[in-house]
């Protein structure tokens, strides 16, 4: 009689020794979950053999010379090739061939844009008034855009100019073309961005809803790209019927400042925390220096935060200028505590009223006596041609930018 002791090995699953024949034959292989179906007997004489079909126009063709080829009366579907998926633009390897129109304005940056990427060309539109003033516009060769992936470089310099622009805005996506894209590169509303007293109005908030309305295009929803919106919140204000996208001109600054024969004795500047929220992170490896302004009797001063400007050469750095009030009494301030030269960045110079004219180069002379550099980008083309070839103005173009942001 067996003992628990003598069962438990096996109970406990230990390898005993085979004995008998069986120890000659192993044991057969378990069966796999899904067995192989077994060969179909070939129909009597005289009986309609039958097939599964499947597949649209042209299967039965196809599923009745493939049950005959194998034998079987069981129909084999042929291969299908995998669906060919469209090539993303801007993906690696890829290029997208863009027709690039553009305002008047926009011209001299147009043709800089096609001159850095070979897949952009340019187009032309006939600007032209009727009588009454109102504007009578004409797209050439409308049908041959068709398909194609279309681009509209504007500017919105003064509410005089922005509904013959808006005229093509709106136009262009209906014309059947694969992709819509607006360069704007200023945002003009952008300092309109809040209310204060109760009747304000957010005109950055109007623009915003205009530009949101610009129809889809077979491609789907426009894109839209803007350089260094003054308030980083209204990205908030697009609808999602058009796809924002923000680039900074904070990288040619870098590149610039690279060049300088004293780039390793660079302070940034900020006149204000403004400025330093948009900024900081794309300039956080350079020393800094923040001001801001403090109200004393009925004057606000520009006094410095925090940092040390002493023997630097501090480049102030902010989104737009107009009047210039507040960049030359920061240049004033960062004198006084001892900094080597003083310059200036800002990517749209707009300058009513030709405020440019307030600023004066330093000759070499000190930070007290006016800017080593002031660096704007060609956002602006009406403030281009006024500060062109004068001292201290220097333009760095957005025309790379803008040909890479165009491949996306």
């Amino acid at each position: 009689m067996a003992t628990a002791a003598s069962a438990s090995p096996g109970a406990l699953g230990a390898k005993t020794p085979a004995r008998g024949p069986s120890a000659r034959h192993p044991a057969p292989k378990q069966a796999p979950a899904f067995a192989r179906p077994a060969p179909r007997r070939a129909p009597a004489p005289g009986r309609p053999r039958a097939s599964l079909h499947l597949g649209g126009a042209g299967a039965g063709v196809a599923s009745s010379s493939s049950a005959a080829a194998n034998g079987s009366g069981l129909h084999v579907a042929p291969a299908i090739a995998p669906l060919a998926l469209p090539k993303m633009a801007g993906a690696m390897g890829t290029h997208k061939n863009v027709l690039l129109f553009y305002c008047e304005e926009m011209r001299e940056l147009a043709q800089q844009v096609v001159a850095r990427n070979d897949d952009i060309e340019l187009r032309s539109i006939s600007w032209r008034t009727f009588a009454d003033g109102f504007p009578n516009l004409f797209i050439s060769n409308a049908h041959s855009i068709r398909g194609r992936h279309v681009a509209f470089l504007a500017s919105f310099s003064s509410p005089s100019v922005i509904f013959e622009q808006l005229s093509i805005i709106y136009a262009l996506p209906k014309l059947f073309i694969s992709s819509f894209t607006l360069i704007l590169p200023f945002f003009p509303t952008g300092t309109s961005e809040r209310m204060e007293d109760e009747g304000d109005v957010a005109t950055a908030f109007t623009l915003a809803r205009i530009l949101s309305n610009i129809p889809i295009s077979r491609g789907g929803p426009s894109s839209l790209v803007i350089f260094d919106i003054h308030a980083l919140q209204e990205r908030f204000y697009f609808g999602d019927s058009v796809l924002p996208c923000f680039e900074s001109g904070i990288p040619l600054l870098k590149s610039r400042l690279q060049e300088l024969p004293d780039s390793h004795n660079i302070t940034i500047a900020f006149p204000d925390d403004g400025a330093w929220k948009r900024f900081y992170k794309q300039l956080q490896h350079f020393p800094m220096v923040v001001c801001n302004k403090v109200r004393e009797g009925e004057q606000r001063i520009v006094r410095i935060k925090e940092g040390d400007p002493r023997g630097r050469h501090v480049v102030i750095v902010d989104d737009l200028v107009q009047s210039g009030g507040t960049l030359i009494e920061c240049q004033k301030v960062l004198a006084a505590h001892g900094a080597a030269k003083v310059s200036a960045y800002v990517t749209h110079g707009i300058f009513p009223n030709n405020s440019w004219e307030k600023f004066q180069a330093d000759n070499g002379e000190g930070p007290e006596h006016g800017l080593s550099h002031f660096w704007l980008t060609d956002s602006c083309p009406l403030t281009v041609k006024a500060v062109k070839d004068r001292r201290p103005f220097e333009i760095l173009s957005l025309a790379g930018p803008i040909a890479s942001a165009l491949q996306i």
